[in-house]
């Protein structure tokens, strides 16, 4: 299986049976259901406070998957998000779960102009990047001079892996902090994504009832196994301590 395969399984495919499913269950299982490996609520608050996202601030979403942290961030912070996420399933599915703007385009080369937006984030998405540097110069391009970029970050904390996830290359957390430097954003504020509440109850359960049913429909569906075992992999990693998430907040120096 190729890299891309391995993307376009969880970011395209599963992405549109995602939003299919929550048709079925209810709006109520929106938000939970997409907003799955982006980080908890608590996660999402860290980093829109620490940012400071407030009302009518233009946010961008780089690598938005499903729209769910976007539209966390509208509902509770007013700012006005445009996502960007390359995969063509995934976009649709933000469309048909949440009606922002959305354009169909590959991180390192967004379709915006120069300072575009007051704020951007982009939630566990470095680690699919190879050239984490460019990904990270475009995101400050993207910013306004001053403007806050946040991450979640997936980051290794050994040497090296016992089990690399396909299209997966994640860097340790020195390796992080040189590649901000490097692209000019300048390091504000980090925690260990622990460190944070994790995910209510109540948004475990509906995100379930989501994969109960992404799981009945398409259970033989190659396609679908390909993307649990990969979920099953990282997860396992994270469980073993040896990948970690960490929230960062910069601005563009």
């Amino acid at each position: 299986m190729s890299e891309d395969e391995a993307m376009a399984d969880e970011f395209d495919t599963v992405a549109w049976w995602t939003a299919s499913a929550v048709a079925e269950l209810g709006e109520d299982h929106a938000l939970p259901a997409a907003c799955r490996g982006s980080g908890s609520p608590a996660a999402l608050d860290w980093l829109a406070t620490s940012m400071g996202l407030r009302e009518g601030l233009r946010l961008l979403d780089s690598g938005a998957g499903v729209g769910g942290p976007a539209e966390h961030a509208a509902r509770s912070y007013g700012v006005r998000p445009t996502l960007a996420e390359p995969m063509e399933g995934a976009c649709r599915a933000a469309r048909r779960l949440f009606d922002h703007p959305v354009v169909v385009s590959d991180g390192l080369s967004l379709p915006f102009p120069d300072a575009t937006f007051d704020a951007a984030w982009s939630l566990g998405v470095l680690c699919t990047i190879e050239d984490k540097r460019a990904y990270l110069a475009e995101l400050r391009r993207a910013v306004a001079p001053g403007g806050a970029v946040g991450l979640l970050v997936y980051t290794r904390a050994v040497e090296s892996l016992p089990d690399q996830p396909e299209g997966n290359s994640f860097p340790s957390r020195a390796e992080l902090r040189a590649d901000l430097d490097a692209t000019g954003l300048a390091l504000v504020e980090e925690a260990l994504l622990t460190d944070v509440p994790g995910t209510p109850e109540d948004w475990d359960d509906a995100a379930a009832r989501v994969d109960q049913v992404i799981r009945r429909d398409h259970r033989d569906d190659e396609r679908w196994q390909r993307a649990q075992s990969q979920t099953e992999t990282i997860g396992g990693l994270i469980g073993d301590g040896l990948v970690v998430g960490v929230l960062v907040t910069c601005r563009r120096a």
